[in-house]
């Protein structure tokens, strides 16, 4: 059994440096349940890994590093077409493919809200790993959008292809005079003077860059809460003038990027990365069939920034609306699998990946996927436990007492 003040030690040391009100609202969060836990303590699922020869001798390439259920969502891209697709690379790195297949696995069994029996999420785990190797082996790394996709995943992209870019930007802003300010919500939260001339000091120089210091003029600025892992890191939404005010303006999503959480992989042909934002916004243009809209790696005073088009949160699959259709979910597992397998097909080669014959000839063999179920059942024994443990010291006040007022 896990130790309270042994995980709360992790919990704290890995979030040394965030705000401290954000980190309330995110210790907050992990205790509601052990799903929230697990998607916000990724850095506890590698660091207690059970040592096995899948998850070390397996052919590495650019993994997500937090594949889960909930890391799946559909956006628009770059083309302005709506795509489901991998929604998060915070934590990507070189590593063996197996830590994907296996984060993701283990999820479905955490997922209690899901309300699966042991066998359904058995059976639904093995599903998504029949899949990952049934793509692996086509070699092909497809897409999938509105015309290939079905069930929930197919509504999901109608919903998104139906909405505008101005409808974003009424509900996230007030009209004044004929300009535009941030709606201040619980989600968007007001920042002082000092740090909006820091951002636009970042944003507007990044325009100069490109050439478009018209499109990223600031307008305004706040600080944006969004996501469980993240939280408490700096993030922010931006308005900028775009192609022209008022209805031309467009919001952007400006998020710091932190180490992955992942060990560092060495060795020849390793990347190293001029910082942790080009980690994350490289594997995302490789790995996704068409990167996000304004999708860049900036950086100011040392900190590195993830800088792309605000996307909703309501564009990521609301699985508990499978109703106990089974076959709903059987879908969904099936989507995901493919788009995993066709993101892992693209990052073959680069900045020390394996070729894509070396990942379909272990990929073919049995012995991975006779081990990774199991595995993905102890993974989640331990989550639930590091869960117990977490909520034990959270209502103890250990967690929040040691935060600055």
């Amino acid at each position: 059994m896990a130790k309270p003040d042994r995980v709360a030690t992790s919990i704290l040391e890995y979030n040394r440096g965030r705000d401290p009100e954000m980190l309330r609202r995110k210790f907050a969060l992990l205790r509601v349940d052990a799903y929230a836990f697990y998607r916000g303590s990724c850095h506890l699922f590698h660091e207690t890994l059970p040592r096995h020869a899948v998850l070390a001798a397996a052919p590495a390439l650019l993994v997500c590093g937090d594949l889960h259920l909930e890391n799946f969502g559909v956006y628009k891209g770059d083309n302005r077409l709506a795509y489901f697709d991998l929604s998060d690379f915070d934590e990507a790195t070189l590593a063996p493919f197996t830590l994907d297949v296996l984060r993701f696995v283990t999820s479905i069994h955490v997922a209690a809200h899901l309300r699966l029996t042991t066998r359904e999420a058995e059976a639904l785990g093995e599903r998504f790993i029949d899949g990952y190797r049934t793509w692996i082996l086509d070699g092909k790394a497809r897409w999938l959008e509105r015309s290939t996709a079905d069930g929930m995943v197919r509504d999901l992209l109608g919903k998104v292809t139906g909405r505008t870019r101005l409808q974003l930007l009424k509900a996230r802003t007030v009209r004044t005079a004929g300009a535009r300010r941030l709606r201040l919500t619980d989600r968007a939260l007001p920042i002082d003077a000092a740090r909006r001339a820091e951002l636009t000091t970042l944003v507007e120089r990044f325009g100069l860059e490109q050439g478009q210091p018209h499109f990223y003029r600031v307008l305004d600025a706040a600080w944006r809460v969004a996501g469980k892992g993240s939280l408490g890191l700096e993030r922010y939404v931006i308005l900028v003038e775009g192609k022209g005010s008022p209805r031309g303006n467009y919001l952007l999503d400006l998020k710091r990027a932190a180490p992955s959480a992942l060990p560092v992989a060495r060795g020849r042909g390793a990347a190293r990365w001029p910082s942790e934002a080009h980690r994350v916004v490289t594997t995302q243009r490789l790995a996704q069939a068409i990167a996000p809209a304004l999708l860049h790696a900036v950086s100011l005073r040392g900190r590195s920034f993830v800088l792309k088009e605000l996307q909703p949160m309501i564009d990521r699959l609301d699985l508990s609306t499978w109703d106990g259709r089974i076959d709903r979910l059987e879908s969904v597992v099936d989507s995901m699998s493919a788009v995993t397998a066709w993101a892992h097909l693209r990052t073959c080669y680069r900045h020390g990946a394996c070729t894509p014959e070396e990942l379909q000839r272990y990929v073919a063999r049995a012995h991975w996927q006779r081990a990774l179920p199991a595995l993905a059942v102890r993974c989640s024994e331990r989550a639930l436990d590091q869960w117990s443990a977490f909520s034990r010291a959270y209502d103890s006040g250990a967690l929040t007492r040691t935060l600055p007022a």
